[in-house]
């Protein structure tokens, strides 16, 4: 089992930053791709940015060019850093884990992101 806790969230104003952390504990030794969710109200999760062990990175179109994914692979942490935030960015955030050779997938618990106009 892996336990996800992300932390970061918080309220900004458009065009402020927030940097999300997310820390990875228990069975870690297969840790694959990191990535991260949002979903906001009344919307599907959706993907927005992931990043393999070895470090390439994926962006969904909405974020890319404004996010930046980050993993430290010897802490098993992976960040967000998230800027020029506007009130599309409104949304809780989860961070997500599979593991090599392996179905399993893990979630934390999520952490609300919120920016007001």
């Amino acid at each position: 089992q892996v336990q996800l806790v992300e932390s970061g969230g918080g309220s900004v104003q458009t065009g402020g930053s927030l940097r999300l952390s997310c820390a990875a504990s228990g069975n870690t030794e297969r840790l694959n791709i990191m990535a991260w969710y949002r979903q906001a109200p009344g919307k599907e999760r959706e993907l927005i940015a992931a990043i393999t062990a070895d470090k390439n990175t994926h962006y969904s179109k909405s974020v890319q060019g404004r996010f930046t994914i980050s993993r430290d692979n010897a802490k098993k942490t992976c960040d967000l850093q998230m800027n020029n935030l506007n009130p599309a960015d409104t949304a809780v955030y989860y961070c997500n884990v599979n593991e090599h050779m392996s179905l399993n997938t893990y979630w934390g618990q999520g952490t609300p992101v919120t920016v007001s106009s």
